[in-house]
């Protein structure tokens, strides 16, 4: 893995249980601040799913992925509400209810 694939994915293994994040969170924190799309392609590529929870990780909008690499959008969207988090019916999860403080966080 390159540096940049494992500073997604330790950012990532940060994100709690019944929050979420945006792609542009992780690159932010990771120090890539224009490279929201490259952490997608990133996550798309995770080796291990169970291990780095990709399926907490949100658009911009608070939208999941429409073809969520490990089992598309029904997959991401059951693993989210098994956490807690409300999924709308337009595939939206409130970013102001259920978004993790994620750079403050790694300020600890």
């Amino acid at each position: 893995m390159n540096a940049f694939f494992e500073k997604v994915f330790w950012a990532v293994r940060r994100i709690p249980a019944g929050k979420v994040v945006t792609y542009g969170q992780i690159a932010l924190a990771i120090g890539y601040p224009r490279s929201s799309r490259a952490v997608g392609s990133t996550l798309r590529k995770n080796p291990h799913p169970g291990e780095y929870p990709c399926h907490r990780v949100v658009n911009s909008k608070g939208s999941l992925a429409p073809n969520f690499a490990f089992g598309g959008y029904e997959v991401q969207k059951m693993l989210l509400e098994n956490e807690g988090v409300t999924v709308s019916t337009a595939g939206k999860v409130s970013l102001e209810k259920f978004s993790y403080r994620f750079v403050d966080s790694l300020m600890d």
